[in-house]
């Protein structure tokens, strides 16, 4: 749209305009002139502030369907915003019961675990308990089995498997147990230990050998005189038998019967010799009761000498040391004061028992003593 502008009045044709300015007074404008240029200038200005208007009013047109349309996607969003809100709000409560559910079985597993720990060292506590316990049932058995064997070698044998089970258990708890176990071990074997089965061999050997023990007043016969008198028939009888295997002579007759008659002579003096030793033996007795003792006395002595032996040797096999000595002792009096100790045999029996009675001394089984109270105390978990 365009506007027209008021021309100004032109001078007229016949007159010439100035072509410059001249010094005077300004020319007057009529009063018709004036109010045609402002209604046009007033055209003009309301032109334009209806342009603006309608521009400013395009513009509030397009501002509020922008504020409408921003407003709808604002209330969208918001709605959008409430639905995620709730949504969310809801995950929340979901999580926090997903929370506390995790937070109890965590609290159920904690306890789990704690349980699970004192069950594993309460097991691991048994387990080092029942090993304990075994060794010294072992332990104890091998020092009855050695009481009752008379040897060292169950003793020491057991020590060795509890030393070797404690090595591949691994607790440190048990190593005094260990070091008590070597010590016993080094103890034993350093110890001397009586041959209880040798010494038993011996006692039975020596019961075997009491009926053979002569006693101090026995009356019987020596060993030399049969071969004495067997030897003193022999040359009595040759004589005599060499003059009745030549013959009898006329020439010699008398110097044959003298012949006999000194051998027949000699064989009755030698006769009635062997019948007078006999009879009367001569001997040297220093302790009477050896000589009053009587035939079934001698018996009985035998008897209970034999007893004794056997007792000593139970004692032995339940290592009554002290016991086994005593008999051993009693029995050693008795050959003493009874029996001939010129003989072989009783000598021999009375060196046997002193031999005996010296080994029976100070030869006490060894005891793992350190052993078995290294045990008690880590059974008692000290």
């Amino acid at each position: 749209m365009t506007t027209s502008t008021p021309e100004s009045p032109l001078p007229h044709s016949g007159t010439p305009a100035p072509s410059s300015p001249v010094s005077g007074p300004a020319p007057e404008v009529s009063p018709r002139a004036i109010r045609g240029a402002a209604t046009w200038l007033a055209l003009a200005v309301a032109l334009l502030s209806l342009l603006a208007t309608g521009m400013l009013w395009q513009r509030l047109g397009q501002a509020q369907q922008e504020l409408a349309r921003r407003s709808q996607d604002v209330a969208l969003e918001a709605a959008q915003a409430r639905t995620r809100a709730g949504e969310a709000e809801a995950l929340v409560n979901e999580l926090q019961a997903r929370l506390s559910v995790a937070e109890l079985r965590l609290s159920e597993v904690s306890l789990q675990r704690t349980q699970l720990e004192e069950l594993m060292l309460s097991l691991s506590r048994s387990r080092d308990d029942h090993l304990v316990q075994d060794l010294e049932s072992a332990v104890r058995l091998a020092q009855q089995q050695t009481e009752l064997t008379g040897s060292a070698q169950p003793l020491i044998s057991a020590l060795q498997a509890a030393d070797a089970r404690i090595a591949r258990a691994a607790q440190p708890r048990l190593n005094p147990v260990q070091r008590a176990i070597a010590r016993d071990i080094d103890r034993i074997q350093s110890t001397p230990v009586a041959d209880v089965p040798t010494a038993v061999q011996v006692l039975d050997e020596l019961v075997r050998q009491v009926d053979d023990w002569p006693l101090l007043n026995r009356v019987d016969v020596p060993a030399g005189a049969a071969p004495a008198a067997a030897a003193s028939d022999g040359s009595v009888d040759s004589p005599a038998d060499g003059p009745q295997a030549d013959g009898p002579e006329v020439a010699g007759g008398w110097a044959r019967v003298s012949t006999w008659w000194t051998a027949w002579w000699q064989r009755a003096w030698a006769d009635v010799s062997r019948s007078g030793q006999e009879l009367v033996r001569v001997s040297r007795i220093d302790r009477p009761e050896a000589a009053l003792l009587a035939p079934d006395q001698a018996f009985f002595l035998r008897e209970n000498l034999k007893l004794q032996l056997l007792n000593a040797r139970l004692s032995l096999l339940a290592r009554h040391n002290a016991s086994a000595r005593a008999d051993l002792a009693a029995v050693a009096r008795a050959i003493d004061a009874y029996f001939d100790r010129g003989v072989p045999q009783v000598a021999s029996a009375l060196r046997t028992l002193s031999q005996l009675r010296e080994d029976l001394v100070g030869h006490e089984l060894p005891r793992a003593d350190d052993t078995l109270a290294a045990l008690s105390v880590a059974a008692g978990g000290r």
